[in-house]
């Protein structure tokens, strides 16, 4: 048993050599994985969100009435940022309708549960880091679909209300079901929870590969473009973020989480939406892949800088 919890602890730990790893593999041998339906996809994700909704409790959402203002800052600058971001790099690099759509998804969507380990990891505001999280989530069914349409529904086809439902089934409903096991079964719940990141881990790289795989052709043909795209956008969300807090006087902590929200994204969110409501536009769902292994590389990488900055005496690790 141990020597299990040993193993998953290496796999959450590791998870962005092992979806960087599960893309290449992807990459390279295509036809393992190429014949797998991409409906798949959707399912992994609801497995991923039924894990976040074991982790999370209803206090957890407490932030949210003793510290709205935080989680107001977070969430506008999450549905903001991100989105008008997508736009902007998809003009300036003059990418292609599918591509450019592709990129302004990953953009709409909420933040991901990978954002609350990089918190964690970089001695970030946790709490605030959770609260942002499950209010985007709750969010998007809302905003994810609006804002599509805004940015990307004069070039194609959006279909709202579809996306809409899509979301409520794949992610808010899964949640939902593991809050409930989780108040039924407690003791079952916090045995499971030593395994769940490294199941969800491993469920992250897999919808990696299968997308990676089902496009790889196209992805060799031309993707040197949408991995600058990718990496700047979350670059720049990491950053922009990290501004925010600080010209609106937060605490170190609060900066860092709110640099991690903004910046990494429920881009499996994405890849699922643009499997099932743009079929048209196969090459809509190649960004969410690539920002899966990015942002969980990037995040590795700015925990590591906080922290150095922590140790080297720059940044006080106080809250107020």
């Amino acid at each position: 048993m141990q020597q299990m919890k040993k193993l998953c602890h290496y796999i959450s730990e590791y998870m962005g050599v092992l979806v960087l790893a599960a893309a290449l593999l992807a990459l390279a041998f295509p036809s393992v994985l190429g014949q797998v339906p991409t409906k798949v996809i959707n399912y992994l994700l609801g497995v991923v969100m039924f894990g976040m909704g074991l982790t999370l409790n209803l206090k957890d959402f407490r932030i949210v009435f003793s510290r709205p203002k935080d989680v107001i800052v977070g969430c506008l600058a999450q549905f903001t940022v991100m989105p008008l971001l997508a736009w902007g790099l998809a003009r300036l690099f003059q990418l292609d309708e599918a591509l450019a759509l592709g990129v302004v998804l990953v953009g709409c969507c909420p933040g991901g549960t990978a954002s609350n380990v990089i918190t964690y990891l970089a001695k970030g505001d946790l709490a605030l880091s959770v609260g942002m999280t499950g209010v985007s989530t709750l969010l998007a069914p809302l905003l994810t679909p609006l804002l599509t349409w805004a940015l990307a529904g004069k070039s194609v086809d959006v279909d709202v209300a579809g996306m809409l439902l899509s979301i409520l089934w794949v992610v808010i409903l899964p949640i939902v079901v593991g809050l409930i096991v989780k108040a039924l079964w407690p003791n079952f719940t916090e045995r499971a929870t030593d395994y769940l990141p490294a199941f969800s881990s491993l469920a992250i790289a897999l919808i990696v590969a299968i997308i990676i795989a089902a496009n790889a052709s196209k992805l060799l043909a031309g993707g040197l473009v949408i991995v600058v795209v990718v990496m700047l956008h979350n670059i720049c969300g990491l950053t922009l973020g990290y501004l925010i807090g600080r010209l609106l006087g937060l605490a170190e902590p609060k900066k860092r989480a709110i640099s991690i929200e903004v910046g990494m994204q429920n881009s499996g969110l994405a890849s699922s939406l643009a499997t099932l409501h743009f079929a048209a536009y196969p090459l809509a769902t190649i960004p969410g892949a690539i920002f899966s292994v990015w942002h969980n590389i990037s995040g590795a990488m700015v925990a590591r800088l906080y922290i150095s900055r922590i140790s080297r005496g720059r940044t006080p690790d106080t809250e107020y």
